[in-house]
């Protein structure tokens, strides 16, 4: 199928893309929604700016959507679907490509939007088991960089930092401890793919500041630019 993909540049967003290409769907369009504030139920919020960035390392084109400061979530749920409506009439897609893992309020929100336009929804990442998802996306060569935190457990330390294998390990065992969602499916943290199979280039970090408040925090980042790998 010809697909559109919600696109944050974080860690699901963008493996679901590989998974959608891997199953042979061709990714016409991307579609990356830039909330109005970091407390939103729907879309990532830390860095989607950078998106655009990524769009060319991909080498497809992006169409980006912002949300009013102070609206709900069906405010949310509707500039969703008018992103669609405008994907399918610019590229002919057939269906939208998710990141979704476990949280049904968002599949739902998903389906809804798609079938407005008669769009398939594809969700490949649904239901996956924790620890073998953050295995398989090291394994699959995603440099992946967390960028936001909002959980018990994760400290300021770990803002900036790029999932490795002994990071992950320390992960999961805090995950356990702490009882968050390894995956980050509730919100527990936002990452951003600085490097993966799909892009040409790599995302490097130029300047960057760390917004803590004493609990949670955000890796802002200020400037970057795509490097030949």
């Amino acid at each position: 199928m010809k697909l559109a993909a919600l696109f944050s540049g974080g860690k699901d967003s963008t493996f679901a893309i590989y998974r959608a290409q891997q199953m042979g769907h061709s990714i016409k369009c991307l579609i990356t929604i830039h909330p109005a504030a970091d407390d939103s139920a729907l879309f990532h919020y830390p860095n989607s700016r950078v998106t655009k960035y990524l769009s060319k390392a991909m080498a497809i084109p992006l169409l980006d959507f912002s949300v009013v400061v102070g609206t709900s979530k069906d405010v949310e749920v509707e500039t969703l679907a008018l992103a669609m409506t405008q994907a399918k009439s610019l590229y002919s897609i057939e269906g939208v490509v998710n990141g979704g893992i476990a949280s049904v309020f968002q599949k739902r929100a998903f389906e809804e939007a798609c079938k407005r336009d008669g769009l398939v929804p594809l969700s490949p990442l649904w239901g996956v088991e924790p620890e073998k998802y953050m295995a398989d996306l090291l394994s699959s060569g995603f440099t992946v960089m967390i960028v936001g935190i909002s959980a018990m457990g994760l400290a300021k330390e770990w803002l900036g930092k790029v999932i490795d294998q002994e990071s992950l390990i320390k992960l999961a065992q805090l995950s356990k401890k702490f009882g968050f969602n390894l995956t980050f499916e509730g919100g527990e943290a936002e990452t951003l793919v600085l490097d993966c199979p799909l892009y040409s280039k790599r995302l490097s970090v130029k300047q960057a500041t760390i917004k803590w408040d004493g609990q949670r925090g955000i890796f802002e980042i200020l400037e970057a630019e795509l490097l030949d790998k």
